[in-house]
């Protein structure tokens, strides 16, 4: 099996970095915009699950790459 290079890992964590980086630009933008525009708070609700899932996905994606290491220091 190929073992990732560092430049991979690398390029993961980045992508991983930037998901919690528009999650978090998404749900202040959301928020917002809901509080500005009236939105009512079931319509918040699920935009900020929405940003959550986005969270739980990079959190999901930084184990992969912390599991990836510990496989490639054995």
């Amino acid at each position: 099996m190929n073992q990732p290079t560092r430049d991979t890992e690398q390029a993961h964590g980045r992508r991983a970095a930037l998901v919690i980086a528009l999650s978090a630009a998404f749900w202040i933008v959301a928020e917002f915009a809901g509080a500005k525009l009236g939105w009512s708070l079931r319509i918040r609700a699920l935009l900020t699950m929405f940003a959550g899932a986005g969270f739980v996905w990079a959190l999901w994606m930084v184990f992969n790459i912390w599991r990836a290491r510990q496989d490639n220091q054995r």
